[in-house]
Parts: C-alpha cells; sequence; structure tokens
C-alpha cells in the first residue's frame, strides 16, 4: 500500500502535474452547487493537456450528480472521504463502485458507544453504499428520506436493514458543541478504532475505517497509475481536505478556507465563488503547456 504520509523529496514546482485531486463543495463547486463556465473549460483543457482529474469528496456517490455532466477521460471519483471509487460514467443512479473501504460494523458500535459517552446528546446517521439510515433525532440536515430511523446501534445490528451492504462511514451530530472542539473530542474517545473528520460548519463529524482518508485512497489510485505525489495537485477548503493537501506535491487552500487548511496547503488560491480552482488549472496549464 502506497503511504498517504508525503516525504521531502524533488521540489514538486518543477514536476509537470498528472493529475489534479479536487474537492467539490467549497472548492470546485459554488456556494449554489454550480460548476461555472470558466471551471468546465478549465477541466476539460487539463484533461486535453493528458492531466487526469479526480473529484475526491466527502459526498455519497448518490449525491455526485451535480459533477456527472463534466466527467472527462476515466471518470472516477473518490467520494465518501474515501470510502469508495465511483465510476460516475453511467450517470445519476447509474454509477458502479470501484472500490470500497468499509468501516466495520464493530468499529463502528465502538464509535458509536464511546461517543455517546463522552459527548452526551450525539445522534447518529449510517452511511452505506447505496442506503442511508438515521436515529429518529437526527436533524434534517440532507435532502434525502432516511431508509430506515432506529437508534444507531440497531442500524449496526447484523439483522438491521441494511446489513448485506458496506458502511461507508457514520454521520455523528451534535446540536450545541462547537464543531472543531467537537472533532477534537471524537478523535481522543474513538482513538484507533476509526478515522475522524469533518467537512460541515455544523457538529457534523463523518467517522471512518481506521486507515481511510481523501488521501490514502487518493495514494491507491495515483499507485495503480504509477503516479506519484509530487505529480498531483490537490485543493480543498475543510478539515477533511487536511491529509490530501498534505500528501500532494502541489496543493491549495481555497480562499474561503478553514485555518486548519490553509496551515496545511502549501499554496493558496482565491475563494470557491471567484473559481480558485480554475485559476491554478489555468497557470499550470500555461507554465507546463
Amino acid at each position: 500500500m502506497t503511504s498517504a504520509t508525503r516525504q521531502p523529496e524533488t521540489p514538486a514546482a518543477s514536476v509537470p502535474p498528472r493529475l489534479i485531486a479536487t474537492d467539490l463543495d467549497g472548492t470546485l463547486l459554488r456556494d449554489d452547487k454550480s460548476v461555472s463556465p470558466r471551471t468546465v473549460a478549465a477541466l476539460a483543457a487539463a484533461e486535453q493537456a493528458g492531466i487526469e482529474v479526480f473529484f475526491v469528496t466527502g459526498r455519497p456517490a448518490r449525491w455526485m450528480d451535480v459533477v456527472s455532466d463534466h466527467v472527462h477521460g476515466h471518470g472516477l471519483a473518490i467520494c465518501g472521504n474515501g470510502a469508495a471509487v465511483v465510476d460516475l460514467h453511467g450517470g445519476p443512479g447509474a454509477h458502479r463502485f470501484v472500490k470500497v473501504r468499509e468501516l466495520a460494523r464493530e468499529n463502528a458500535l465502538d464509535a458509536v458507544r464511546l461517543l455517546r459517552e463522552a459527548a452526551p446528546g450525539t445522534v447518529y446517521a449510517v452511511e452505506q453504499t447505496y442506503g442511508f439510515y438515521q436515529e429518529p433525532d437526527y436533524p434534517k440536515l440532507h435532502l434525502e428520506v432516511p431508509d430506515s430511523l432506529a437508534p444507531a446501534e440497531d442500524l449496526l445490528a447484523p439483522d438491521a436493514p441494511g446489513a448485506h451492504e458496506p458502511v461507508l462511514k457514520i454521520l455523528a451530530y451534535h446540536p450545541t458543541v462547537d464543531p472543531d472542539a467537537f472533532l477534537t473530542l471524537a478523535r481522543l474517545a474513538i482513538g484507533e478504532r476509526a478515522g475522524v473528520t469533518r467537512s460541515s460548519p455544523s457538529a457534523l463529524l463523518e467517522i471512518s475505517g481506521p486507515e481511510v482518508s481523501k488521501a490514502s485512497t487518493l495514494a491507491l489510485c495515483c499507485a495503480e497509475r504509477g503516479i506519484s505525489h509530487d505529480e498531483v495537485v490537490a485543493f480543498g477548503d475543510m478539515p477533511n481536505d487536511v491529509e490530501m493537501l498534505t500528501w500532494a506535491g502541489r496543493s491549495y487552500a481555497m480562499g474561503n478556507a478553514h485555518p486548519d487548511v490553509i496551515a496545511a496547503a502549501g499554496g493558496r488560491t482565491v475563494a470557491n465563488n471567484e473559481d480558485g480552482v480554475a485559476v491554478v488549472i489555468e497557470q499550470l496549464l500555461a507554465d507546463h503547456g
């Protein structure tokens, strides 16, 4: 397995990029969830120049319709913060899972128990390859109807309605705790049983398998293609992007990024509503054209 820990090598600025890895919400997408014409053109130009483009997102596969019209070449996306690699060529509702890195149910149950003890009042939802399940008190944060309502312990039981499907991640929400404090608390409480991150401005955590992140799955995909980390350019805006930005040879925090992302990235571009990803891609193509 290729390590997702970046090692010091030749300065990446002199290395032509072979792959662009970009987050979606708050990064490639504008706040209205659209992809601007300038960004569409920049993505197409990158692919035409032989640079692969990977969408790397916390979104589940079924929410990828926002970019399904803009896939070129391979059409692969990393979804669920690295829990799945998905082929988008079939269009909305017809995606194919190429790779799944599931959260073991025993780990998920441990995480639920430990976080309940550390932060009473936490409520949960369970994201699986095709199904979405939640506790009755979990708020309506997502524009979809859950497949089932029950306590998380029941949703993760061997005889649960979705027991035949892999669990991709657990969503944990707290109504009053500060989002960054909640993330720190959860990481301390859960330890190595699962990976914990967040991409929402609210106190909503995303809990995945212990070794699963955007960075580790991107590293696997790059290794399969013979692409080294210094040939990767990455973009992001929230804590779930930090590992990917640290691993990539060149990385950019958006102008609207979380402070931890700004600290992790090697560079900075303008905000998502100002087409910050396109700005950098255009410059890269000009530099290496």
